[in-house]
């Protein structure tokens, strides 16, 4: 089998969709009919034109091999990108969308589940937490502000049977309708104002939830490594499950300062890339679960190898996933396959409905806050009409 020609992938939401994320693929077709589809991590914010152009520019590299030598493709485009031997989430993610599509070709060429291949399955069904319900949990991004909005989230995803929830209480101001906060705000030290809202929010998530379900507090690399302790230490009264990305993952040493600093365990991953990004937070010890986002950090093939790392240091895995149907079947089989699986992330941009429509198969969504993973091939997992009919894709042969 033979890699004949690289789709690149550009689908245009129908409205403005979460960060104004729009997705990027990848379909990489073979002279044997068996197509296999991959996603990058980073479309939201910015990067999605990056992505989709890198991506063609990426194909020839590959064109002609065979999909099945997922590690001697991946290999040649790391030690010939040129660029790879730096760091970057451009170049990253193009390869990480081509590496996951070569994955679902071998699953289906096999007519094997990824996680089969990957070493077999540990758990049948995965237990999801309701992400970042600061923008709401409902079918479109709604910010909260009030104490009385996080206490009425927080009980739509209880009664959704979710009993772990992930919050950021410091992306929006301490008023209705006031703008998101600034790096201004965040990097330094905090207005007692703002603690008191953070807490506030904190609370009322913790009183609805009840005390026998879990918090993740999100912090997106907003705070530096004093406003973190600041934010750290008035939270842990909550019982948080983890603090997530607390500070940016370029300062391993200021990380391990603040894991030093707090009760609270600490957890970052989704803006690393590699084993060597990750490498320096299990040196130091500073972490106790990674967060790599198959997408951007080189693909199920580095995943793994990130995961079993991680499993040698005695540090969990979840995989962060914000994007479309086949991302979220890209994190389910890599997480149902490793042993120091933690929690499965479900963003709240990934069940809208027009997300869910992307995909063909609807049963990568949570049912009472698990996912029961599916076994057909691949990624199991289709690009449905819906998306291929709105999708500006342009093929390399």
């Amino acid at each position: 089998m033979r890699i004949t020609s690289i789709d690149a992938i550009l689908i245009p939401p129908e409205k403005p969709m979460f960060g104004n994320s729009r997705p990027v693929l990848c379909r990489v077709n073979t002279d044997e009919g068996i197509y296999g589809y991959g996603e990058s991590g980073v479309t939201f914010f910015m990067g999605s034109d990056a992505v989709f152009a890198l991506i063609k520019e990426m194909a020839p590299m590959v064109i002609g091999m065979n999909p099945m030598e997922t590690e001697v493709i991946w290999e040649k485009v790391y030690s010939q990108g040129y660029w790879t031997k730096g760091n970057g989430a451009i170049i990253f993610s193009a390869l990480s969308a081509i590496d996951t599509a070569l994955w679902d070709i071998k699953g289906k060429a096999l007519g094997k589940p990824v996680y089969e291949l990957l070493g077999g399955k540990f758990r049948d069904k995965l237990r999801c937490y309701a992400s970042q319900l600061q923008f709401g949990f409902y079918d479109e991004s709604v910010p909260q502000f009030t104490y009385e909005d996080y206490c009425t989230v927080a009980k739509i995803a209880i009664d959704k049977g979710y009993d772990a929830v992930k919050i950021d209480p410091m992306v929006f101001g301490t008023t209705p309708s006031a703008d998101r906060l600034t790096s201004g705000d965040n990097f330094g030290y905090f207005s007692h104002k703002t603690i008191e809202t953070i807490a506030s929010r904190m609370q009322a998530t913790r009183e609805t939830v009840g005390k026998n379900a879990d918090i993740i507090l999100e912090m997106h690399c907003s705070t530096n490594l004093q406003s973190a302790i600041q934010v750290a230490k008035t939270c842990e009264q909550f019982d948080i499950m983890y603090l997530e990305e607390p500070i940016a993952p370029l300062c391993p040493d200021a990380t391990k300062r603040l894991s030093e600093s707090t009760s609270i365990p600490l957890t970052t991953g989704e803006r690393s890339y590699l084993r060597a990004g990750f490498m320096p937070f299990l040196h130091n010890r500073s972490l106790s679960m990674l967060q790599p986002d198959i997408g951007i950090c080189g693909g199920i093939t580095e995943c793994k190898k990130i995961a079993d790392m991680a499993y040698s240091y005695d540090v969990g895995i979840q995989a962060h996933v914000c994007g479309t149907p086949i991302s979220v079947a890209a994190g389910v089989h890599l997480e149902t396959a490793i042993a120091n699986f933690t929690i499965h992330e479900t963003h709240i941009s990934s069940i809208t409905p027009e997300s869910v429509s992307f995909g063909v198969y609807d049963d990568f969504v949570p049912v009472d806050g698990y996912i029961t993973v599916p076994n057909r091939p691949g990624l199991g997992q289709e690009l449905s009409e819906v998306a291929l009919n709105r999708a500006i894709i342009e093929t390399v042969k």
